[in-house]
């Protein structure tokens, strides 16, 4: 029933991807069948993400990284991937516990930047969560480590060019 549900979620966040037959929307489905507990990671991301990223993922006219549709661009290489696990809001969450983040995390990914995940991605796991928040960035480092994860994700993941911008505008 669980699969049965994680399946329909995942026709959901990404109809397009399902119905072209692209690869990606086994990776979206696979991503989001690693949530323990989908309700809670899609509750814990409204509350501690969707005031500033909005519930869509959508922050316009707010500048701060969209997320839907483009964040799974961040996910094609450990250093991408740890980037962002270890952002202040990721890494000092008061979500402590790892596995409870990974899920948020993988709703996030998986359900939110749908399209822009690229075939074959890992979902988070409470070890790597763990780990990577040991090393949280501070507020002075993000616009510097972003724009290096950015070109990363241009350069090697097939990102478009237009990732650069942090938001689109409405």
């Amino acid at each position: 029933m669980r699969a049965l549900g994680l399946a329909a979620l995942a026709l959901l966040v990404a109809p397009q991807l399902a119905a072209r037959g692209d690869p990606r929307a086994e990776t979206v489905a696979h991503g989001l069948a690693a949530i323990s507990d989908p309700e809670l990671a899609r509750g814990d991301y409204v509350e501690h993400c969707a005031g500033c990223h909005g519930v869509q993922g959508l922050s316009a006219p707010a500048k701060l990284p969209e997320l839907r549709g483009r964040v799974g661009y961040m996910m094609c290489t450990e250093d991408t991937r740890a980037y962002l696990l270890r952002l202040p809001n990721i890494a000092k969450s008061r979500i402590t516990d790892n596995q409870q983040l990974a899920d948020m995390l993988n709703f996030m990914v998986f359900g939110l930047g749908g399209e822009s995940v690229i075939p074959g991605t890992r979902p988070f796991t409470a070890d790597e969560v763990a780990h990577e928040r040991r090393f949280a960035l501070t507020s002075a480092s993000l616009v510097a480590e972003r724009q290096r994860h950015v070109d990363t994700a241009i350069r090697k993941c097939g990102a478009p060019e237009a990732f650069r911008d942090f938001y689109r505008p409405r």
